[in-house]
């Protein structure tokens, strides 16, 4: 910019415009709602608009009130059938157990009838036998404890004996209640007699 251009800048300053290069006058930018640009700025919100956005609101507001009405409902339907499962959970196993059952009821017919004992032992034997098969099909597994090395995450010690031999320290000597599995987790601990 040379002297000439700067002093006519400054002549147009004084005067309280400020020109571009491209001659346009800049000082009052936003006061001409005819320029583009700034017609947003000045207008005032026209009925139609106003009943638009109010009816965007109320649909907004329906659609929420429908979807925590929806969320409501499954998180009932959901605690009902939580409830239901539970009540029901061992279904599957009494009705399996339900055979069983009924041999014991065959069995106990033929005790109260039989004289001979050899008979009476061998049926309760194949009633036994069917009962620890059928639980063993459910996932039911014995736990084997004696002989054992002694271990509080699934033994629980009932009392503590001096050991018949040394190697038998700290291990299992006697089971008094078996304990077991269910699909590899514990159900009941085995509780024992410890060799100490």
């Amino acid at each position: 910019m040379n002297g000439k251009e700067f002093q006519e800048n400054n002549e147009q300053s004084a005067n309280g415009s400020f020109v571009n290069e491209d001659g346009l006058n800049l000082s009052d930018i936003n006061s001409d709602e005819n320029m583009a640009g700034t017609n947003h700025l000045n207008e005032a919100l026209d009925e139609s608009n106003l009943q638009k956005l109010e009816a965007e609101v109320a649909e907004q507001k329906d659609k929420y009130l429908r979807l925590f009405a929806e969320f409501d409902n499954y998180k009932r339907r959901t605690a009902k059938e939580n409830i239901e499962l539970r009540q029901t959970a061992g279904k599957e196993v009494i009705i399996t157990m339900l055979d069983v059952l009924d041999d014991c009821d065959r069995a106990e017919k033929v005790i109260a009838k039989s004289d001979d004992i050899n008979v009476v032992k061998e049926g309760v034997q194949l009633v036994f036998n069917k009962l620890r098969n059928t639980l063993q099909a459910k996932g039911l597994k014995i736990m084997e404890s004696i002989g054992k090395e002694f271990n509080a995450d699934i033994h629980e010690a009932i009392t503590e004996i001096p050991a018949p031999t040394p190697d038998l320290q700290g291990k299992v000597i006697d089971e008094v209640t078996k304990g077991y599995f269910l699909n590899d987790k514990i159900i009941r601990f085995a509780k024992v007699v410890v060799g100490k």
